[in-house]
């Protein structure tokens, strides 16, 4: 773990610690790992973190105390399969048992926020009240399990009397709890937009019209960092191509390194 009490790469004490704000996207959220990793490696320190959907599970994982790589460890060793294995629910098609299960025994079914290295916040959306609710205090796992919880694919998760679902509906860039922290913001945003896709099928359709939806929610938030990293190679990878886990935890690690002078200058 990197601490504002260590020397960066180039030797000097760093002035402050990052905060980073984690986007959902699907599988193509692996390449947060990636991007941790690369920080890593460049000792650059990390004080906080954001995240919603894939990013959270990455924010946890890693606030945690868990490395990069051995998250994606995790991940390659996961059969998907059983975590979408249908239920058909009046509130969704899956359900997120299986998932749960996972998540409570690499992390913990007790495990609360308090216990992280690192201050997290999460963010999921409240269906009923149409607003995002952010987690940072108390239990961790069924926060986690609201955050990720996609609509109509995965049943809603019922917490602190709220129908929780997916935070990305409505803040798919969760800035928010971040600002007004000591040192600069860093959003990771894993689902841009390609303006070239081809749309051969309904499913991919559907793909992309929920992928515009949700995105729209991120505009005004990317200004609001100080710096974005938005790896353009995410442009060939879909949602659901967890099989691809490798080649996108690549994406990110190799794409942070290509943006190390300017990381470097944030905290410098």
């Amino acid at each position: 773990m990197n601490t504002s009490a260590e020397l960066t790469a180039t030797g000097q004490q760093p002035a402050a610690t990052m905060s980073l704000a984690f986007s959902g996207g699907g599988a193509r959220g692996i390449a947060h790992l990636g991007v941790l990793a690369a920080l890593d490696e460049l000792a650059l320190p990390v004080g906080r973190l954001a995240g919603v959907s894939s990013g959270a599970i990455a924010g946890a994982f890693y606030a945690a105390g868990f490395a990069p790589r051995e998250i994606l460890r995790l991940l390659l060793g996961t059969n998907i399969t059983r975590l979408t294995r249908p239920v058909f629910s009046r509130h969704g098609l899956l359900g997120l048992d299986a998932v749960e299960h996972l998540l409570g025994k690499h992390l913990g079914a007790t495990l609360t926020f308090e216990d992280l290295r690192l201050p997290l916040t999460l963010v999921a959306t409240d269906l009923v009240a149409g607003e995002s609710v952010y987690f940072s205090q108390g239990p961790l796992l069924l926060p986690l399990l609201a955050s990720s919880a996609v609509p109509i694919l995965y049943r809603p998760v019922q917490y602190q009397g709220r129908l929780l679902v997916d935070g990305g509906l409505l803040n798919n860039l969760p800035v928010e709890p971040l600002l007004g922290h000591a040192g600069p913001v860093v959003g990771v945003h894993c689902n841009p937009i390609n303006p070239e896709a081809r749309l051969p099928t309904l499913r991919r359709v559907v793909e992309r019209t929920l992928q515009l939806a949700i995105n729209a929610n991120t505009a005004a938030r990317k200004v609001q960092c100080a710096l974005l990293l938005e790896p353009p190679q995410l442009y060939n990878y879909r949602p659901l191509d967890y099989r691809k886990a490798a080649e996108l935890f690549e994406v990110g690690y190799r794409y942070t390194l290509s943006r190390a002078a300017n990381l470097r200058a944030l905290v410098a």
